[in-house]
């Protein structure tokens, strides 16, 4: 478990027992933080019955795959959010549910994959916003995972483009590996979407209801997150729309290559065609010109080089073959 105590505006401790955490936050200057990660329920229920949560808050908490969502309660908010990173061609996504009442944050990570330092950082490099208390600690999670997102869009999209690129360029060995390559981007994109378009919801909510975070000095900082929230949220809508003309794009490449091969199949069989049809002629058991004579099987030959020659010339000049 992490904690830490803020007091005017300044870190005053670290690091001390979640036992405490109900004596810190009875004096309103005290601004409290602590982690839980992975928590059992007997853990979380302590902590429940310290801050005075809901009980439907905290059985959230254990219900896996949660919504991105921010519901209300009268002594808190309960907040459940995304961290989101590319592995490989699909998206690696980290719970984190957050509890914000008045004098006190609370995040409950599912794993420790969530970079949880990465938001000490944060908070660390901004010693000015901390004075603005739990609005401040609150800003620099939702900052975080926001830019996080932000980054997973413009990889997705660099991904994007190399494959648009390569839709033209790729060769017949080539079309399987596109075609995988093609549907998890867009599977990754849609695993993406589901956590991202719920944010705005989020955001517009703590920009709507200015009380929730009760520190109107904190709101341009909230603003720029809810503009990354907006802008990977268009970013996002935009690569669906890309992948949707990538795929009309492949099937129409699809259609005309099949297209050619046929125009190509149909030009080679009335090449063929021709000299069956001239040998056949010649091979009737009825008297014809030459039959009999060396001249007659010379005429017929010169009639199928001929005629093959004319019909491939014809085809070739329409781009047949």
């Amino acid at each position: 478990m992490r904690t830490r105590l803020y007091r005017n505006g300044r870190l005053e401790k670290e690091g001390f027992p979640v036992a405490e955490v109900s004596d810190y936050v009875a004096d309103r200057q005290n601004v409290v933080w602590f982690d839980l990660c992975s928590p059992t329920v007997a853990e979380l229920a302590v902590v429940g019955e310290e801050l005075g949560l809901h009980e439907l808050a905290v059985e959230d908490v254990h219900n896996d795959h949660q919504r991105p969502k921010i519901d209300i309660y009268d002594n808190h908010l309960f907040i459940t959010v995304y961290a989101a990173r590319l592995d490989g061609e699909g998206v690696d996504l980290d719970e984190v549910d957050v509890f914000v009442t008045a004098n006190a944050l609370v995040t409950v990570r599912q794993s420790d994959h969530f970079d949880i330092h990465e938001v000490l950082r944060r908070w660390d490099s901004a010693p000015h916003l901390a004075g603005y208390g739990v609005a401040f600690l609150l800003h620099g999670l939702l900052d975080y995972v926001a830019d996080g997102h932000l980054t997973v869009a413009q990889e997705l999209d660099t991904q994007a483009e190399a494959l648009e690129d390569a839709l033209f360029e790729e060769g017949p060995a080539d079309s399987r590996e596109l075609q995988r390559r093609m549907y998890g981007l867009r599977k990754a994109t849609v695993t993406f979407r589901k956590i991202t378009m719920p944010m705005r919801e989020i955001m517009g909510t703590l920009r709507r209801d200015q009380e929730l975070v009760a520190e109107p000095r904190m709101d341009p900082y909230f603003e720029d997150v809810y503009d990354h929230v907006l802008r990977t949220a268009e970013w996002v809508e935009s690569l669906r729309d890309l992948l949707a003309n990538m795929r009309e794009t492949r099937l129409a490449q699809q259609g005309f290559r099949l297209n050619e091969i046929m125009k190509r199949l149909t030009g080679w069989a009335a090449i063929i065609a021709v000299p069956t049809a001239i040998t056949g002629f010649y091979g009737q058991n009825v008297p014809y010109p030459g039959e009999g004579e060396p001249w007659g099987f010379w005429m017929s030959l010169l009639l199928v080089a001929v005629a093959s020659v004319a019909l491939y010339a014809a085809f070739k000049k329409k781009d047949w073959l």
